[in-house]
Order: C-alpha cells, then structure tokens, then sequence
C-alpha cells in the first residue's frame, strides 16, 4: 500500500476541485516529540508536515484545513490580483520534496495574508515551517519562523480568535511560554508557564500543566547553573 493517497479538495477562491497528496494515518508514526509539540518522523517521506498545506493548481490559492470559508470584504478581489493573475499553474499535487513542501508553506502564508485569515491559522503555519526548517538542522530559518509563530500566538490569545478551534487556552499559553524559551526570553517564558500552572485546578489537560511545571524548573535550574 502506498504511505499517500489522493484527497479532493474544492478550492475556496475558484471552486474548482483539485487532489492533494495526504499521508495515510497508518504510516504516521512519530518516534521522538519535541517540547514544542513537533513531531519527529524515521522517514522523510511519511512526514505529514509535507502536505499540510494544500495549492489550487488552477488560481494558485494556497489553503490548510484551518482556513474558514469566510472572506472578509475586498479580499477575495486582492487574491485575484496579487494570486490569480500571477499564477503558473505549477501543480503540487505529488509527492512533494523538501523543497516543494517550503514553498507550498510560503504560498499558504502569503494566501493567508491576503485573506486576512485568524491568527491562529497563520501560527500554525509559520509554527510547521519553523518545524519543517528544524527536520533539516537550518537553525536561523527555524528561529525566524518561530519568531513569527509567536507573534501570531499572541495576537490569537489576544484577539480571543483560537475559540472554537483545535487550540485550548492552555495549550496556546503553553507553546506561547515555550517559544518565549526556545527564543531566549526567559522571563517572558515564566509568566506563559505560571500562568498555564495557575490553571491547574481548571483544566483538563494536566498534561500539558505538567509540562509547564517542567519548563519553568528547566529554566530555574539552567539560571542557578550559569550562576
């Protein structure tokens, strides 16, 4: 059995349907996580992350599952423009390298852009990229997409836009306060983990409270060190 299969998607701008390549969910078998969630895969090829975003061959519109339906007003006519009107039609409906999979992410950011997609959408996307940038050992593109990552994090707990999503308030304050340590701000990063142990009593997600226990004494103990 092939690790892919073909998915029809119906593109949100054009309407016209189109097949995208997913990894089949058997063959998805992470053997490391990292703090910040990321999964690491034996095998480039079953690495899902590859295929998370989806590109309409015939406008060039690039979408994820996380994108809503709604266009707020003037910015499905700025698609058109800036997307539509420039587009090659390059398909990125096979099996995708490395290289094929990085620009389907920037396609998908720019398209987010455009269409003033939730913050938390965006997140996922420069969080997956930084990811993606991490499976290959480039460090500088990593931490510039994690920077971004957080920015986007933060407008979503801010603008309260992550409700009704995948994403619970804990988890988001969690990878808020992780990404803080991951950059080297520390004290930023204690207020996001204090406040996700504050929530102890609230949540059901202990595992997460536990792994922000975890991170806030990582951090204590490295100062005492460095002391």
């Amino acid at each position: 059995m092939d690790i892919l299969y073909d998915r029809n998607v119906t593109c949100l701008v054009c309407k016209q349907t189109y097949t995208t390549k997913k990894v089949r969910s058997r063959f998805i078998r992470p053997i490391q996580h990292d703090t910040d969630f990321c999964s690491h895969y034996a095998s480039e090829e079953a690495n899902p992350l590859l295929y998370y975003v989806h590109v309409c061959p015939h406008c060039g519109f690039a979408a994820t599952e996380e994108f809503s339906t709604y266009f707020p007003p003037r910015t499905l006519e700025t698609i058109e423009q800036h997307v539509r009107a420039n587009w090659r039609g390059k398909n990125y409906g096979g099996a995708r390298t490395f290289a094929e999979a990085i620009d389907t992410y920037k396609l998908g950011i720019y398209s987010a852009t455009l269409k003033k997609e939730k913050h938390i959408a965006l997140a996922g996307l420069y969080m997956r990229l930084a990811w993606l940038y991490r499976s290959k050992q480039q460090h500088e593109e990593e931490q510039r997409f994690m920077r971004l990552a957080l920015e986007q994090y933060i407008a979503s707990y801010e603008a309260d836009d992550f409700v009704h999503t995948h994403m619970s308030e804990v988890r988001l304050l969690y990878l808020i306060g992780e990404l803080y340590r991951r950059l080297g701000k520390e004290k930023q990063a204690i207020i996001y983990f204090s406040r996700v142990i504050a929530r102890k009593k609230e949540t059901i997600e202990q595992g997460i409270v536990n792994m922000a226990y975890d991170r806030w004494q990582e951090i204590r103990e490295e100062k005492k060190g460095a002391q």
